[in-house]
């Protein structure tokens, strides 16, 4: 079944941003794609489904209670949860627990894909999970029949495939390297205003020393309060900041150089040594032919 194409008409009000080059909010929102279409059961314990969604599309707030997989064929995705947001480019996929409220921003066109799988399937994560797609768990994702229920499978053997592989697909899926490429928000109002402070304004170069007394705080316990609330350094937290930051506007086509400068960045090299150690890839993999 082609998938389906999603052209939203709802805005989304939106602040208006302090930084001009920080890439577009979502522009236009619609509702959960239609989960309760593709419920999994005893009978057929992995189900799938596509959606062809246009940049700055918003796939509001929901949840369900079963845990499900989610990652594009072409395109780089921003998923959320009230803890933080993760960055999905397509050698990525993200695993999100049952009943986690989560909305999808698109940073541009992307075929999304999600495999829904029953609660008995799957290891125990109980937060959501980054991961390198090896190339035989991408196969067996992308083999899962996407028709909706109330339409006839495009596979007569749908559920009988979907068993087979689920064993299979469960035990890549553990095997899978977990990747870091999201960002965190404490719950420590105080810290919680200095990575807001950063997020709005990436380029800042501040210390954290000098950041820490914005908010009445010494830079040892705001670096305690990292490690305590967010389980990672300063150092960490910022670069997953700044990726959050960056993919955006290397989707969009901003060369290399601007979007080092607009990330804080003093050197090209700098930032693209640190783009490849947190992606495996080049700034430039992730970028559209035209160029800003």
């Amino acid at each position: 079944m082609p998938p389906t194409v999603l052209t939203p008409s709802a805005p989304v009000d939106q602040p208006a941003r302090r930084n001009a080059r920080a890439p577009a909010a979502p522009t236009q929102s619609v509702g959960p794609l239609t989960p309760h279409l593709y419920a999994p059961d005893a009978m057929r314990p992995l189900r799938a489904k596509e959606h062809l969604l246009q940049a700055d599309t918003l796939v509001e707030l929901h949840t369900h209670p079963w845990p499900q997989l989610t990652f594009s064929t072409r395109g780089v995705i921003r998923l959320s949860t009230r803890d933080g947001s993760y960055i999905v480019p397509p050698s990525r996929a993200l695993w999100v627990p049952a009943d986690v409220p989560h909305s999808i921003s698109l940073i541009e066109d992307a075929e999304l894909r999600t495999v829904y799988l029953h609660s008995w399937l799957g290891p125990a994560w109980e937060k959501c999970e980054v991961l390198e797609i090896s190339p035989l768990l991408r196969a067996l994702m992308l083999a899962l029949d996407t028709t909706p229920d109330g339409l006839p499978p495009a596979d007569p053997h749908a559920a009988q495939r979907e068993r087979w592989i689920a064993p299979l697909l469960i035990d890549e899926l553990e095997r899978a390297t977990q990747i870091r490429i999201d960002v965190p928000l404490p719950a420590d109002k105080r810290l919680r205003q200095l990575c807001e402070a950063l997020l709005r304004n990436p380029a800042d170069r501040a210390t954290l020393a000098e950041r820490a007394r914005t908010i009445g705080a010494s830079e040892r316990t705001v670096a305690r309060l990292f490690r305590d609330q967010l389980g990672m350094s300063w150092q960490q937290w910022r670069q997953q900041a700044v990726m959050a930051h960056a993919l955006p506007l290397l989707a969009r086509g901003m060369a290399v150089s601007r979007v080092a400068a607009a990330s804080g960045y003093a050197t090209d090299s700098a930032f693209c040594a640190m783009f490849k150690a947190a992606t495996g890839q080049s700034p430039t993999a992730f970028q559209h032919k035209k160029r800003a």
